[in-house]
Protein backbone atom coordinates (compact mmCIF):
# COMPACT_ATOMS: atom_id res chain seq x y z
CA UNK A 1 0.00 0.00 0.00
CA UNK A 2 1.41 3.38 -1.00
CA UNK A 3 1.10 6.37 1.30
CA UNK A 4 -1.14 7.99 -1.35
CA UNK A 5 -3.82 5.38 -0.68
CA UNK A 6 -3.76 5.81 3.10
CA UNK A 7 -6.76 7.44 4.75
CA UNK A 8 -6.37 10.50 6.96
CA UNK A 9 -7.38 8.49 10.06
CA UNK A 10 -6.58 4.95 11.12
CA UNK A 11 -7.45 2.86 14.17
CA UNK A 12 -5.00 1.53 16.73
CA UNK A 13 -5.00 -0.26 20.08
CA UNK A 14 -4.32 1.68 23.30
CA UNK A 15 -0.81 0.16 23.49
CA UNK A 16 -0.05 1.43 19.99
CA UNK A 17 -1.32 4.91 20.93
CA UNK A 18 1.05 4.87 23.92
CA UNK A 19 3.95 3.93 21.59
CA UNK A 20 3.11 6.83 19.27
CA UNK A 21 3.18 9.15 22.29
CA UNK A 22 6.51 7.69 23.46
CA UNK A 23 8.07 8.72 20.13
CA UNK A 24 7.48 12.42 20.83
CA UNK A 25 8.77 14.96 23.34
CA UNK A 26 6.20 17.74 22.98
CA UNK A 27 2.41 17.60 22.89
CA UNK A 28 -0.52 19.90 22.25
CA UNK A 29 -4.20 19.39 22.94
CA UNK A 30 -7.27 20.93 21.36
CA UNK A 31 -10.96 20.67 22.09
CA UNK A 32 -12.55 17.93 19.97
CA UNK A 33 -14.41 19.47 17.04
CA UNK A 34 -16.92 16.62 16.95
CA UNK A 35 -17.79 17.00 20.63
CA UNK A 36 -17.86 20.80 20.37
CA UNK A 37 -20.31 20.66 17.46
CA UNK A 38 -22.69 18.59 19.61
CA UNK A 39 -23.09 21.53 22.02
CA UNK A 40 -21.47 19.64 24.90
CA UNK A 41 -24.03 16.82 24.73
CA UNK A 42 -21.30 14.21 24.51
CA UNK A 43 -21.02 11.72 27.35
CA UNK A 44 -17.22 12.08 27.43
CA UNK A 45 -16.00 13.83 30.57
CA UNK A 46 -13.26 15.97 29.01
CA UNK A 47 -13.75 17.44 25.55
CA UNK A 48 -10.19 18.74 25.35
CA UNK A 49 -8.85 15.40 24.20
CA UNK A 50 -7.52 15.69 20.62
CA UNK A 51 -3.77 15.20 20.89
CA UNK A 52 -1.23 16.73 18.50
CA UNK A 53 2.46 15.94 18.17
CA UNK A 54 3.31 19.09 16.17
CA UNK A 55 2.27 22.46 17.56
CA UNK A 56 2.91 24.42 14.38
CA UNK A 57 0.76 22.32 12.07
CA UNK A 58 -2.71 23.57 11.06
CA UNK A 59 -2.56 26.53 13.43
CA UNK A 60 -6.07 27.54 12.33
CA UNK A 61 -7.57 24.35 13.84
CA UNK A 62 -8.88 25.67 17.12
CA UNK A 63 -7.01 26.85 20.17
CA UNK A 64 -4.15 24.55 20.90
CA UNK A 65 -2.25 24.49 24.14
CA UNK A 66 0.96 22.71 24.94
CA UNK A 67 0.64 20.02 27.61
CA UNK A 68 2.98 17.90 29.71
CA UNK A 69 3.61 14.18 29.39
CA UNK A 70 1.59 13.76 32.63
CA UNK A 71 -1.41 15.40 30.97
CA UNK A 72 -0.97 13.12 27.97
CA UNK A 73 -0.98 10.13 30.35
CA UNK A 74 -4.23 11.45 31.82
CA UNK A 75 -5.76 11.62 28.32
CA UNK A 76 -4.66 8.04 27.58
CA UNK A 77 -6.21 6.89 30.89
CA UNK A 78 -9.42 8.77 30.16
CA UNK A 79 -9.63 7.20 26.70
CA UNK A 80 -9.28 3.73 28.20
CA UNK A 81 -11.77 4.38 31.03
CA UNK A 82 -14.37 5.92 28.72
CA UNK A 83 -13.89 3.28 26.02
CA UNK A 84 -12.79 5.77 23.37
CA UNK A 85 -11.33 4.50 20.09
CA UNK A 86 -7.80 5.72 19.36
CA UNK A 87 -7.82 7.09 15.81
CA UNK A 88 -4.43 8.58 14.91
CA UNK A 89 -4.45 11.09 12.07
CA UNK A 90 -1.92 11.60 9.33
CA UNK A 91 -0.35 14.62 7.67
CA UNK A 92 -2.35 15.91 4.69
CA UNK A 93 0.69 16.11 2.40
CA UNK A 94 2.69 13.12 3.66
CA UNK A 95 0.48 10.30 4.91
CA UNK A 96 3.52 8.45 6.29
CA UNK A 97 3.62 11.03 9.13
CA UNK A 98 1.25 10.65 12.09
CA UNK A 99 0.44 14.11 13.45
CA UNK A 100 -1.67 13.17 16.46
CA UNK A 101 -4.50 11.07 17.85
CA UNK A 102 -8.24 11.62 18.09
CA UNK A 103 -10.01 9.66 20.83
CA UNK A 104 -13.47 8.90 19.48
CA UNK A 105 -16.81 7.83 20.90
CA UNK A 106 -19.90 6.68 19.03
CA UNK A 107 -21.90 9.44 20.70
CA UNK A 108 -20.67 12.33 18.57
CA UNK A 109 -17.61 11.39 16.50
CA UNK A 110 -18.41 12.20 12.86
CA UNK A 111 -16.96 8.90 11.74
CA UNK A 112 -19.51 6.93 13.77
CA UNK A 113 -22.46 9.36 13.63
CA UNK A 114 -22.26 10.07 9.90
CA UNK A 115 -20.36 7.17 8.34
CA UNK A 116 -18.68 7.88 5.05
CA UNK A 117 -15.21 9.12 5.94
CA UNK A 118 -12.55 6.60 5.01
CA UNK A 119 -10.63 5.19 7.98
CA UNK A 120 -7.92 2.55 7.74
CA UNK A 121 -8.15 -0.53 9.92
CA UNK A 122 -5.49 -1.18 12.50
CA UNK A 123 -2.78 -3.80 12.18
CA UNK A 124 -4.51 -6.11 14.65
CA UNK A 125 -7.87 -7.87 14.65
CA UNK A 126 -9.87 -9.58 17.37
CA UNK A 127 -9.81 -13.32 17.95
CA UNK A 128 -12.48 -14.71 20.26
CA UNK A 129 -12.49 -18.07 22.00
CA UNK A 130 -16.23 -18.73 21.70
CA UNK A 131 -15.98 -21.70 24.07
CA UNK A 132 -14.72 -19.38 26.81
CA UNK A 133 -17.27 -16.65 25.98
CA UNK A 134 -20.03 -16.27 28.61
CA UNK A 135 -22.29 -14.36 26.19
CA UNK A 136 -22.50 -11.42 28.60
CA UNK A 137 -22.65 -8.90 25.73
CA UNK A 138 -20.04 -6.51 27.15
CA UNK A 139 -17.97 -6.70 23.97
CA UNK A 140 -20.98 -6.07 21.75
CA UNK A 141 -21.88 -2.86 23.57
CA UNK A 142 -18.40 -1.34 23.05
CA UNK A 143 -17.94 -2.41 19.42
CA UNK A 144 -18.63 0.83 17.57
CA UNK A 145 -17.84 -0.91 14.28
CA UNK A 146 -20.65 -3.47 14.58
CA UNK A 147 -18.36 -6.48 14.37
CA UNK A 148 -20.03 -8.31 17.28
CA UNK A 149 -23.67 -9.28 17.64
CA UNK A 150 -25.27 -11.23 20.45
CA UNK A 151 -28.45 -12.85 19.18
CA UNK A 152 -30.53 -15.80 20.37
CA UNK A 153 -27.89 -17.01 22.80
CA UNK A 154 -24.96 -16.94 20.41
CA UNK A 155 -22.22 -14.48 19.53
CA UNK A 156 -21.85 -13.67 15.85
CA UNK A 157 -18.57 -12.03 14.91
CA UNK A 158 -18.09 -10.38 11.53
CA UNK A 159 -14.32 -10.25 11.48
CA UNK A 160 -14.23 -8.04 8.36
CA UNK A 161 -15.89 -5.29 10.39
CA UNK A 162 -13.25 -5.39 13.15
CA UNK A 163 -10.98 -2.33 12.95
CA UNK A 164 -8.59 -3.46 15.69
CA UNK A 165 -9.34 -0.95 18.47
CA UNK A 166 -9.23 -3.66 21.20
CA UNK A 167 -12.11 -2.23 23.26
CA UNK A 168 -13.63 -5.73 23.30
CA UNK A 169 -10.47 -7.11 24.92
CA UNK A 170 -10.63 -4.59 27.76
CA UNK A 171 -14.23 -5.38 28.72
CA UNK A 172 -14.33 -9.19 28.43
CA UNK A 173 -14.71 -10.64 31.96
CA UNK A 174 -13.74 -14.11 30.70
CA UNK A 175 -10.61 -12.90 28.86
CA UNK A 176 -11.99 -14.73 25.83
CA UNK A 177 -10.92 -12.01 23.38
CA UNK A 178 -7.41 -11.18 22.28
CA UNK A 179 -5.84 -9.23 19.46
CA UNK A 180 -3.81 -10.93 16.74
CA UNK A 181 -1.90 -9.50 13.79
CA UNK A 182 -4.28 -8.81 10.90
CA UNK A 183 -3.67 -10.44 7.59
Amino acid sequence: MTTDSLAFHYVCRPEEAAKLVANHDRFWVVECGCRKSRDNKCSSVNHEICLWFHGDMHADFGRRREISRDEVSRILRQAKEERLVARPFRNDQDRSITEGICFCCDDCCYYFVKPGEKCDKGSFVQQTDLDACSLCGSCESVCYFGARELNDGSMKITRDRCFGCALCVDVCPEEAVRMVKAG
